[in-house]
């Protein structure tokens, strides 16, 4: 099995800066994507950023200029620094992986952390 352990939520201030982190263990042969999505009360779950293997990136428009996904494939690791927080930050966050499991898998597994807290205050 895999398993995604997600830190670094908790309360800032609007203008504010959090740094999230995801590490990924367990049978793991290669780290496809790894992302973090979010789902605030009452939405649905949204795509934050993801980040390839080689390091290219994708954001929402909503964080675009304030937020910066990084990887360490050698730790198994993603990272969200999110700077000019805003209150509509306020969700809880999701790491997410695809993974594949060992050489002789056919495909790749998608797996999700347990979820973050974030809430900015105005």
């Amino acid at each position: 099995q895999v398993q995604l352990v997600e830190s670094g939520g908790g309360l800032a201030q609007a203008g504010g800066s959090l740094r999230l982190s995801c590490a990924a263990s367990g049978s793991i042969f290669k780290i496809n994507n790894m992302g973090w999505y979010r789902q605030a009360p009452g939405k649905q779950r949204e795509l934050v950023a993801d980040i390839t293997p080689g390091s290219n990136t994708n954001y929402a428009d909503s964080v675009k200029g304030r937020f910066t996904i990084s990887r360490d494939n050698a730790k198994n690791t993603v990272y969200l620094q999110m700077d000019m927080l805003r209150p509509d930050d306020t969700a809880v966050y999701y790491c997410h992986a695809d993974v594949i499991r060992s050489r002789l898998s056919v495909g790749s597994y998608s797996y999700w952390g347990q979820g973050t807290q974030v809430t900015v205050s105005s």
